[in-house]
């Protein structure tokens, strides 16, 4: 999905998952000390948060101040608040979009390219779909550039809702970074204390950065799935999560192809994942963690990456199919984003397969079998414009409103 995966916001922007951890400082018992043992929890947890004690809160302090956020920032800002460099990123990627992080980056934009042409020679020019979801064998720039699906209109809604994504990206940001994450960080560390006692405090060796960066990367996937599935089984998350299946074509910007509204769900969502592991590895280790990182991605979203262009991309990607039913393949995601009976609400997995597989959404077709792309043909029309995605949904969710019927599976 889009943001899905985020999506935009986690949706994905996967790169959000590269933020360093820092385990927040044991405090000595005595007067007037701030042990969670002594104290209300909940004051516990406001202290951490919103005072300033946290040793971080200046330099974040001073990140926010360049992102115009000062005044937020001083309220909230708390343990967790390195992270909040992403609020500059955020905003410097609104203007020049996506130039020093995620699937956008050029390097791995390249990379989608040279792996395409190597496809193309491979494949003897098979592999490649056109705007209907059939696939044939065409030439060198219709396999890599179709000129129908890069001039067709639901492309071009692809960048008007691709600009309101990055748009509001810094919103995310602070809601995430600035109130949830915090908390949830601050919340997991204090009931940790409070029911295996002080933590270990363990060096933090080259293990412990990759344990860091592939737990955060499995609690992402986990949340992304249960967040993508509500949008799929209720009828008021279909109705926001079906502006990123509106996509007629399927191009690399279709990854932001996303409502605001379920950007927040998915914002909410990614913070939280963040918060957890952050608390959980602050109260193992000692001292600042940070997963290893290539071209400023952690080193297993990097590898995420490297084929995450091809999940919106026509050229199919595939796994053998035993990898297939443990790692989500880039073609798997065609048939989730084709309206056939038998592919509709399959393959809601992110990174794996493991939830798909429990739940019963896993799909494993024909690499090249027939896969239409976007809504119902009749639901489908009231989806085409920039306006009808930005507007339609609450046009939907209020008629839900009016009949009393927001929770049962969309049909």
């Amino acid at each position: 999905m889009g943001a899905a995966e985020r999506g935009g916001t986690f949706p994905g922007d996967l790169e959000s998952l590269s933020a360093p951890v820092v385990a927040v400082p044991r405090v000595a018992a005595g007067p007037g000390a701030a042990n969670p043992a002594t104290r209300p929890r909940n004051i516990a947890v406001l202290d951490g948060v919103l005072d300033g004690a946290s040793p971080f809160k200046d330099s974040a302090r001073h990140i926010a101040v360049r992102a115009g956020l000062a005044d937020f920032s001083r309220s909230t800002l708390g343990p967790y608040s390195e992270i909040a460099a992403r609020v500059a990123d955020a905003l410097y990627e609104a203007v020049l979009p996506s130039s020093r992080s995620g699937t956008l980056h050029w390097p791995l934009l390249a990379l989608m390219l040279a792996t395409g042409l190597a496809f193309f020679v491979i494949r003897a020019g098979r592999g490649a779909r056109g705007a209907d979801g059939h696939e044939r064998r065409v030439g060198l720039a219709e396999y890599l550039l179709p000129r129908e699906i890069y001039t067709h209109p639901s492309a071009r809604v692809d960048i008007g809702l691709y600009l309101l994504d990055r748009a509001l990206m810094p919103l995310w940001l602070a809601l995430g970074v600035g109130l949830i994450a915090p908390y949830v960080e601050r919340w997991t560390l204090v009931a940790a204390q409070d029911l295996f006692g002080p933590g270990p405090a363990l060096t933090v060796t080259l293990g412990w950065k990759l344990a860091y960066g592939l737990v955060t990367l499995l609690v992402a996937d986990m949340i992304f799935y249960f967040t993508h599935l509500f949008g799929h089984r209720t009828r008021i998350g279909w109705a926001f999560h079906k502006v990123h299946h509106s996509a007629a074509v399927l191009t690399p910007l279709t990854r932001y192809r996303e409502h605001f509204a379920e950007g927040i769900l998915y914002a909410a969502g990614a913070a939280a994942g963040l918060g957890l592991c952050g608390g959980a590895f602050a109260y193992i280790v000692r001292g600042p963690i940070t997963e290893i990182t290539v071209m400023n991605l952690g080193i297993f979203v990097f590898l995420f990456a490297i084929n995450g262009n091809f999940r919106h991309y026509h050229v199919s990607f595939r796994y053998p199919r035993w990898l297939e039913r443990w790692l989500q393949s880039p073609g798997m995601h065609h048939v989730h984003h084709s309206y056939l009976p038998q592919h509709r609400d399959k393959n809601l997995g992110l990174v794996t397969s493991v939830w798909d597989r429990l739940v019963g959404t896993l799909y494993i077709g024909d690499p090249y079998e027939e896969t239409p792309w976007g809504l119902e043909p009749n639901e489908q029309a009231h989806y085409s414009t920039f306006v009808q995605n930005v507007f339609n949904p609450f046009r939907d969710v209020y008629a839900l409103l009016a009949r009393n019927d927001t929770v049962s599976p969309k049909t």
